[in-house]
């Protein structure tokens, strides 16, 4: 989503404000700005597109001041143009804002009816002319801004610059996240806290209904009743230098490829080698005692959390229920006393998901949060913290990120199975090597990727394209097809292999893949039958499955993609690469933006 950046600085900030707003591209946008106080007025510079088209306008007609806010936009209310981009500003003010005000129809009448002019389509322009009326009317900075949030709803975070008060920066935020950098002699403010690494390691985060006034001093911080709060300064690691994608031609491929890493780093948080014993430290779940999980995410998290209702419900028989978070918080689904409920959220800001999380946290469940950003909102709200070590996934379509889900996922459910007496040691040991060896496998696929490259060339011509899978394996199915409609924008779809004969097989024809995942276990037959079913229909059958699933039903299909054998427990980690690849390549193939596909944002932090 929107990416923020403010520096009150000791000289010229506009420079600084768009390396920080680089570094927050990864987010998704369409836009982007920079305003500056200059001589007791504010100036702007704004481009529609990418960065680089902002730096041009800088460079072209530089910017000075050393107080500034900068602003990655992701359009909402109007096109993204270089008059709906941010900042906002009038002659008194400049705002940058992430989020959806609500009631902006009502006060642009309500401001309109003064004799505001309105230049933009955006809700965000309303909080310029809104503040700028309360400074009219005689207030002062401080109380001008506390009144101007109060006239707000929805969910927003906010960085201003007043031009009455040009050594201040004022901050806000109702649901989308703020973090605040402490230097020396210099204060920071960033929608994520990755933008403000370069600068300082020092950062405090703004909780819901938090007002922030920031000089280079310090800061002064009222919570949602008014009352002054401190929000403690952490230092943290996030990372001083710019992610690059190495060698790789983009972001997601090297986030494929670092999956065998990364994994490996996350497993090392709760499987351990040497007596091949999971764990979950900081979890304290007595699971002899929970009734029901509840498992929430959205996007692809959610796909993970699929999985993980297969791995509990078979291996810990515990019932699962899953859902998305945007449905969850919204049909007031009753909670068992008792409960656990999981989130998973790779930024860990995923607005919906936090939604939900609250929401079971009102109905008394233990709230466990799966996150790759520890100091993130959702980190901070939970009972128990579950850190996957993926690092920064730039790439919006996620990959390296699910796969380390899955790791803390399966770890989970071993402790869960364990602890009720339906895993021995011996059964432990053997998935737990299943899992340590995962990695190892990976490396493997990704060491013999050229066939991919051939099959996505046919794959992108395509209008439409199924996928389909059994068990463990259906939301990989499901996985599949959202990555590819993601970045190469090919229709696709996913679904479980029985259900093809209940309206998905009269889409077959020989114009339309199908793509069937298939690892050898006990489903096996089942699934072959399926794909017989389309193959005798004229379908384009691809098969991905290990040596004996393509030696035995292997004949008729267009082409086969072979996987290592693996334990059926851990084939979703490993047959997630294979569907990752093939939308990849398709989507190299077809000449989209693999990284920053149309219409998407990395991070959801509005409804």
């Amino acid at each position: 989503m929107c990416g923020i950046v403010g520096i009150l600085g000791k000289q010229d900030v506009a420079s600084t404000i768009l390396e920080s707003l680089r570094r927050l591209e990864y987010r998704g946008y369409d836009s982007a700005g920079i305003a500056t106080v200059v001589n007791g007025g504010i100036e702007r510079r704004r481009a529609e597109g990418k960065l680089r088209n902002l730096a041009k306008a800088l460079e072209a007609d530089p910017l000075t001041g050393i107080a500034g806010i900068g602003h990655t936009r992701w359009a909402t209310h109007g096109a993204p143009t270089v008059t709906n981009a941010h900042p906002h500003a009038t002659e008194q003010v400049a705002v940058v804002h992430n989020g959806i005000i609500e009631n902006f129809r009502a006060l642009k009448r309500e401001l309109s009816d003064k004799g505001h002019e309105f230049e933009t389509e955006t809700d965000t322009e309303v909080i310029a002319h809104l503040l700028t009326d309360f400074l009219g009317s005689g207030l002062g900075p401080e109380e001008a801004f506390e009144k101007t949030v109060a006239r707000l709803e929805g969910a927003y975070a906010l960085a201003v610059l007043i031009r009455a008060d040009a050594d201040a920066m004022f901050a806000a935020r109702a649901g989308s996240p703020l973090a605040i950098g402490v230097g020396d002699g210099e204060i920071f403010l960033g929608s994520d806290a990755f933008a403000l690494a370069p600068m300082t390691n020092k950062v405090a985060y703004l909780e819901d209904g938090d007002l922030a006034v920031l000089r280079r001093d310090g800061m002064k911080i009222t919570d949602e009743d008014g009352n002054e709060a401190v929000r403690p300064v952490q230092t943290v690691d996030l990372g001083s230098g710019l992610v690059d994608k190495g060698n790789h031609r983009h972001f997601m491929a090297k986030e494929i490829y670092e999956q065998p890493e990364v994994l490996g780093h996350t497993l090392g948080g709760f499987v351990y080698p040497q007596d091949r014993k999971a764990e979950v430290p900081g979890m304290d779940v007595d699971f002899n005692t929970v009734p029901r999980v509840t498992i929430s995410a959205c996007g692809t998290a959610f796909y993970a959390a699929l999985v993980a209702k297969y791995w509990f419900e078979q291996i810990a028989h515990l019932p699962v229920e899953v859902d998305v978070a945007s449905e969850l918080r919204y049909r007031e689904a009753r909670l068992p006393k008792g409960g656990l409920s999981i989130f998973i959220s790779q930024s860990g800001e995923t607005a919906d998901t936090l939604a939900a999380l609250r929401y079971a946290k009102r109905q008394g469940q233990h709230v466990a949060s799966i996150v790759n950003v520890p100091h993130s909102t959702i980190a901070r709200e939970s009972h128990s913290v579950l850190k996957t070590h993926a690092g920064p996934e730039i790439g919006v379509a996620s990959t390296k990120a699910f796969t380390c889900q899955l790791s803390v996922l399966a770890a989970i459910v071993l402790t869960a199975a364990k602890q009720r007496g339906l895993v021995d040691d011996a059964r432990e040991q053997e998935l737990c090597k299943a899992l340590l060896e995962v990695p190892r496998h990976m490396a493997d696929i990704l060491h013999h990727t050229d066939h991919y490259v051939e099959v996505a060339h046919e794959l992108a011509k395509a209008q439409d394209i199924l996928y389909i899978g059994r068990g463990l394996t259906y939301p990989i199915a499901l996985e599949g097809a959202l990555k590819l409609k993601e970045i190469s924008y090919i229709h696709a779809e996913g679904y479980a292999a029985g259900e093809m004969k209940h309206g998905p097989i009269a889409l077959v024809d020989e114009d339309v893949p199908v793509v069937v995942i298939a690892p050898s276990d006990r489903l096996f037959d089942k699934t072959a039958s399926n794909m017989q079913e389309v193959i005798a229909r004229g379908g384009k059958v691809l098969l991905i499955s290990d040596k004996q699933g393509i030696n035995k039903a292997g004949d008729g299909t267009w082409a086969q993609i072979e996987i290592p054998e693996v334990d059926s427990f851990v084939a979703p980690l490993v047959y997630t690469l294979p569907v990752q690849l093939l939308a990849y390549h398709t989507a190299v193939a077809k000449g989209t933006d693999v990284d920053q596909p149309r219409n998407l944002a990395k991070s959801v932090t509005v409804e």
